[in-house]
């Protein structure tokens, strides 16, 4: 049975305490001392937890006073930005903010809160650190602009509530200075409604309700840039892969993760019948695909893809946010000394959480020769030319139709012929 629903109360709630919590402010410096992230918001966490009696419990964590950063990182064209919090009895929260050619953005919120706390968690069934990360769905901000919220917005995911306010905002700052140029959010910005003067036929006793603005409708996730990984066995390439990736790890609804093949590194092994590319996209993400050798008859062997195994990490403290593998795969297979290529999406289910989404996949685990890609194999869903035979069979069908009615008719009408007079 699952935490029951508290539509009412978490909004009630979260009024009454947003004073409660401290604003936090996060500077921080690059290596000449000018300021390259700065960071201005409060906000305070509505989560929902299990007690020892087996109810669900509501609590609110706050932010206190004294909240450290550690970990918090400028970033770069290829590495991410950090804003990282700590707080209380263990507790931490953490935003990485990606940036391209002209804009920068949110990409995950990681929060980390310590049901040990026995001042917010006085009778926590589970004991220890909890985990939750969610894809931040705000709109790409201009560089050199500073993202300003001050109407409160929230976050949902995984019995619990984040909610913000007061927020400012600029990763990526150029020139040490906060930039005087705003990009506000949808609730912070003004609706243009004629004012209307009141009158005896337009005053009315009726309670009047403030719509508020429609969220932006999220944009939706593109696909992940292709990735060239290679392994080495002595001073000879052993392996080879090219493929774009996307994890989905989320239970609920999509959270889609690309893997950014600019930051990610490829280590592994090579054997004669099983070979391994383990995958770091040195941000919070490991995926491993192991590949084996069988034989399908006395002549002939083939490789497949046999097991997938998958890890996310806390990227402030290291510690496994989730961790899946699927060991019973039995998928990508060619004949040994042969590639395989996929161009089209296909779907790895790694467990009922997480799955691997490939693209443009092509990958040689064995038998590499000159650093390259040997005659591929191709997938099912890459080959248009089974088509041809289906449009063939087809018209073959019509036509046999044809000659077995205009048989039949010439039969019927040799018969009438000979009917007596």
């Amino acid at each position: 049975m699952g935490p029951p629903a508290r539509p009412g109360q978490a909004a009630l709630t979260a009024l009454l305490g947003f004073f409660q919590s401290y604003a936090v402010e996060v500077d921080i410096k690059d290596a000449s001392n000018a300021t390259c992230l700065y960071a201005d918001w409060m906000m305070r966490f509505l989560i929902t937890y299990e007690s020892n009696k087996g109810d669900y419990k509501n609590t609110t964590l706050n932010l206190p006073s004294n909240v450290t950063h550690n970990g918090s990182v400028c970033g770069n064209d290829t590495l991410p930005a950090l804003v990282a919090v700590q707080f209380g009895e263990g507790h931490s929260w953490s935003i990485n903010l990606t940036k391209t050619n002209e804009t920068y953005q949110g990409d995950f919120i990681t929060l980390t809160y310590n049901t040990n706390d026995t001042a917010v968690f006085p009778d926590a069934k589970r004991k220890g650190l909890v985990t939750v990360l969610v894809k931040d769905l705000s709109p790409p901000v201009q560089l050199n602009t500073v993202y300003v919220c001050h109407n409160s917005f929230s976050i949902e995911a995984e019995n619990t509530t984040q909610i913000f306010w007061n927020v400012t905002m600029q990763a990526f700052i150029q020139n040490g200075t906060v930039s005087k140029k705003e990009s506000r959010c949808a609730g912070d910005t003004p609706t243009s409604a004629p004012t209307v003067r009141p009158t005896i036929a337009n005053v009315t006793t009726a309670p009047t309700t403030t719509l508020p603005p429609a969220p932006t409708p999220p944009k939706p996730v593109e696909n992940p840039d292709t990735g060239n990984y290679s392994l080495k066995s002595g001073n000879k390439t052993c392996f080879l892969a090219s493929v774009g990736l996307q994890l989905n790890v989320s239970q609920d609804k999509p959270l889609l993760i690309n893997i950014n093949p600019k930051t990610t590194v490829a280590d592994g092994a090579c054997g004669n019948t099983t070979a391994t590319l383990k995958l770091n996209d040195g941000n919070s993400t490991l995926i491993g695909f192991t590949f084996a050798v069988k034989n399908t008859s006395a002549s002939v062997q083939k490789f497949y893809l046999r097991e997938v195994n998958v890890t996310l990490l806390n990227r402030l403290n290291g510690s496994v946010i989730s961790s899946a593998d699927n060991s019973n795969f039995s998928k990508w297979d060619a004949f040994l000394g042969s590639s395989y290529m996929c161009r089209k999406e296909q779907t790895l289910q790694i467990n009922e959480d997480i799955q691997v989404h490939t693209f443009n996949l092509w990958i040689q685990p064995f038998l590499v020769e000159a650093n390259k890609f040997a005659t591929a194999q191709e997938c099912s869903l890459d080959d248009d030319s089974i088509l041809i035979p289906i449009v063939v069979g087809a018209a073959l069908a019509v036509l046999i139709a044809i000659i077995v009615v205009a048989y039949i008719i010439g039969r019927r009408k040799s018969y009438a012929g000979y009917q007596t007079l």
